[in-house]
């Protein structure tokens, strides 16, 4: 795996924990664990939950020039085969493929006989038709006809395997998702906190909170929201209505001076808050947004739900053919469509609390199902699908 992340460190603690599997996690960078510069969010940063407890784990020494995941050179670990060969593994589990180090892995002899599972995210939600994209499909597939298991994420993922040529006998439902007992056991004290935060900025609690939560940068399309919003505001829609923008990135500037004088009065900004804070952050709004105009996921997503709050994405999101039932546990609208973003908003601007809450509530049922109880069970049945584990041996 490329570095430690908030989302799977739990869950590698939770399979140690919980079933019969021996891992061994090797990372090939030690961004989150180390302060490092995120190109993102444009600073450093160091996650303040811990991320290596509970499971064993090593660092494969990365000696890329320009370490990281924004480029094919930025995973190179020279050692990694040699490391992984001395644990003798019975299987290997990939996360990813596009990277120098995956693909020495998977080209190398000395593992052809151990099975190999991959688990991504990417799907075809966003993909442009064409004879650029077919033909990056059919590598795609001859690279995939080396793996003997693929751990789908959700929907759209699972397609995305399909399309790639990957029988459904190969591909096992290991959903995306977050620590929910860490965010459902928050919940209780994010709430009291929130109230408290909302009341410093003069925010009602019968006030409909809309919240961006993530990095500004042009991929989110936190502009969207930010123009939709403005527009609703300007036509009367959206009186006891508030915006809340939390994170950071380059767009940061762009966004505050579209705010106008709506800055600071129905539109804030917070900071970027690190994974301690992220409960009292979901709790302050009553709906999430995502506009994006590509999200392999949205984990943010799962997170919010966990906090009973409904979400609003777009439709290249690959979360919301999982996770957002139409007016069950929240809204889509069809990506890149500025007038059709501004429909959904008012839609639910026009409900009343009590309604935002059942569909809240409906969604915090709903992400239950995308654990990680449930994301080991996929594991261990891909497992068990490999020659040499047949009948659980």
């Amino acid at each position: 795996m490329s570095h430690p992340t908030q989302y799977f460190s739990p869950w590698f603690k939770y399979i140690v924990e919980n079933s019969h599997v021996v891992l061994k996690v090797f990372y090939l960078w030690d961004f989150g664990v180390e302060s490092r510069h995120d190109q993102s969010f444009g600073h450093s940063l160091k996650w303040d939950i811990p991320l290596l407890e509970g499971y064993e784990y090593e660092f494969v020494p990365n000696i890329s020039r320009d370490p990281g995941t924004h480029h094919f050179m930025g995973l190179n670990n020279p050692e990694l085969g040699a490391r992984i060969a001395d644990w003798r593994p019975d299987a290997i589990l990939m996360f990813g493929y596009t990277y120098l180090s995956h693909l020495s892995i998977m080209c190398s002899p000395r593992f052809y006989k151990i099975p190999l599972l991959m688990r991504g995210d990417s799907h075809d939600l966003s993909r442009s038709p064409g004879i650029k994209s077919w033909l990056k499909n059919r590598l795609r597939a001859c690279l995939f006809k080396r793996f003997s298991g693929f751990l789908a994420v959700g929907k759209a993922n699972t397609e995305y395997f399909q399309h790639c040529n990957v029988p459904d006998s190969k591909i096992y439902f290991v959903p995306h998702c977050v620590d929910n007992l860490r965010f459902q056991s928050a919940a209780n004290q994010a709430l009291q906190d929130a109230a408290v935060w909302r009341a410093e900025l003069g925010i009602s609690g019968a006030a409909t909170v809309l919240l961006f939560a993530g990095k500004f940068e042009n991929t989110k399309r936190p502009q969207d929201l930010v123009d939709a919003f403005l527009k609703l505001r300007s036509e009367g829609a959206a009186k006891e209505c508030y915006l809340m923008m939390s994170g950071a990135g380059a767009l940061e500037s762009l966004l505050k001076s579209r705010a106008g004088t709506e800055l600071g009065v129905s539109i804030f900004f917070a900071p970027f808050q690190n994974q301690t804070l992220m409960p009292k952050v979901y709790a302050f709004g009553d709906v999430l947004v995502l506009p994006s105009a590509g999200e392999t996921w949205g984990l943010a997503v799962n997170e919010a739900m966990n906090l009973a709050k409904p979400v609003i994405v777009s439709s290249r999101v690959g979360c919301g053919p999982d996770l957002v039932i139409d007016d069950v546990t929240g809204w889509v609208f069809e990506a890149g469509d500025p007038t059709a973003l501004t429909g959904v908003l008012q839609k639910v601007l026009s409900l009343d609390k009590a309604r935002l809450q059942a569909v809240g509530y409906a969604a915090r049922k709903h992400v239950d199902r995308y654990s990680y109880k449930q994301a080991t069970f996929g594991l261990i049945k891909a497992i068990h699908s490999l020659r040499g584990f047949k009948n659980g041996n």
